[in-house]
């Protein structure tokens, strides 16, 4: 098959786009919707982790199953299979009658979205194969993200107080149906690759572990389920340890032991999981804080977390002249030091209110220079890894913010009768800050024999 021509790829790239753009709103714009979701269907706190996490967990426990996918059965049909399973997820959690039906929607949304962002990427560098135009399809394609980065807190809130928040679902639909046209008008098919192993055992060994371990972890802050929750935890445990001894068997691992050797991956993955574990617990948190504490409606909780948004797209792009100073595992350690100043601070919100505003910036700024410092490491790998790298980055991303939201959730739910001199939602965003301070030093602290910057400049 023909590449596409320079005059073509413009409408492809926009449409690939557009999926990336769906995909990740998806992630934040229930966030500001939750206390109006679990109020409407007279759900219990403990559903807001799994409101939130399912579409995580299945997004990134099938994303490394969804590459193959595509290159086992070709990506443009598993793209368009993935839109009409999203717009159809979309469907059942917005007449979702109960918050367990919406759990699994949202499970079904982030496994169709795991099956659609690797197979948008694989199109959208074959639209554009080389050089200035691919740099910008790339570009596009990050900035993408984070726009609906910056759109989805906001939005969800806006969405909500207008029509309900059921409208956070149902907007979906249309869109789904857009895409689904623009990528079968506009985007051309990629030769299927048969002989593509896809462990398929192993993405769901890895989505069930995580789940169990996520479920279990939310079931046990509500005494009347407490006993499940209990059992389920073990249960999570013994299928994340049955994973690790099937990916030593298969012969197509969803991450192989080639790329498992390399130390700058290995410390891309660790930096993905920190970053997105604390940032997404802690702005869940200030979430239901806003909302649940202050009284405030859900539009004006998404203003006040925009900056946090905005911090993220700022940090981002001074990422680039940054990594051209230093190496990135210190810009790494720098990110994740200014989450660590950006929510330790949280605290004094009750005293001071525009320090959460101020915080949440200063947060989103390190998460916008770690991210990019992550996906350096990580993808410092040869040739032949670099699909392999960039899928697992995305997994760790989604993972960290399933484990994340559903520990600090815990936390803050499990302490607020304890006598402590903080408690509840203050005392889980100093821990968030602590994880990320403790995550700051241990990058700083380089290992005995390791490349300085002085020495290297793709030192980590």
């Amino acid at each position: 098959m023909d590449r596409e021509e320079p005059g073509r790829a413009g409408p492809a790239v926009a449409a690939l786009c557009g999926v990336q753009f769906v995909d990740v709103l998806g992630v934040t714009v229930v966030v500001t919707a939750l206390p109006a979701v679990l109020d409407g269907l007279d759900a219990p706190s403990s559903a807001g982790t799994l409101v939130v996490t399912g579409y995580a967990m299945s997004f990134g426990g099938l994303l490394m199953l969804g590459a193959r996918l595509g290159d086992r059965l070709g990506h443009r049909r598993v793209l368009l299979a993935a839109l009409v399973g999203f717009g159809a997820a979309s469907v059942l959690a917005a007449v979702a009658p109960s918050a367990a039906v919406l759990v699994v929607a949202r499970c079904a949304q982030g496994a169709a979205a795991a099956a659609s962002v690797p197979t948008a990427l694989r199109l959208l560098t074959a639209a554009a194969p080389s050089g200035e135009a691919r740099r910008r399809a790339l570009a596009a394609w990050s900035a993408t993200g984070a726009v609906a980065g910056v759109s989805g807190f906001l939005l969800g809130g806006v969405l909500t107080d207008l029509a309900g928040w059921r409208a956070v679902f149902w907007v979906n639909l249309p869109l789904a149906v857009l895409l689904w046209v623009l990528v079968r008008t506009g985007v051309q098919p990629l030769p299927r690759d048969r002989g593509t192993g896809l462990d398929a055992g192993g993405a769901v060994l890895l989505t069930a572990g995580v789940m169990a371990v996520v479920l279990g972890g939310a079931l046990v802050e509500q005494p009347d389920t407490r006993l499940v929750g209990v059992l389920a935890l073990p249960v999570g445990v013994v299928l994340l340890a049955a994973l690790v001894a099937v990916e030593r068997r298969v012969a197509s691992p969803l991450l192989p032991g080639d790329a498992l050797r390399h130390r700058r991956l290995r410390l891309g993955l660790g930096t993905s999981v920190l970053n997105t574990a604390t940032t997404s617990s802690a702005m869940t948190l200030a979430t239901l804080y806003l909302q649940d504490d202050r009284g405030l409606g859900a539009t004006a909780a998404g203003l006040w977390l925009l900056p946090s948004s905005l911090g993220a797209v700022a940090g981002a792009a001074l990422a680039a002249p940054v990594l051209r100073r230093c190496a990135a595992r210190t810009a790494a350690a720098v990110g994740l030091g200014a989450i660590a100043v950006g929510y330790g601070v949280l605290p004094a919100v009750s005293a001071v209110g525009w320090v959460l505003p101020l915080g949440v910036g200063v947060a989103g700024l390190g998460l916008g220079l770690a991210s990019v410092a992550a996906n350096t490491l990580g993808t410092d790998v040869p040739q032949e890894l670099q699909g392999t790298a960039s899928g697992a980055l995305n997994t760790a991303a989604q993972l960290g913010t399933a484990l994340g939201v559903a520990a600090f959730l815990l936390l803050a739910a499990s302490t607020v009768s304890v006598r402590l001199p903080l408690q509840g939602t203050s005392l889980a965003w100093v821990c968030v800050a602590g994880l990320a301070a403790v995550s700051c030093l241990a990058l700083l602290r380089r290992p005995a024999g390791a490349p300085t910057a002085a020495a290297t400049t793709s030192a980590p």
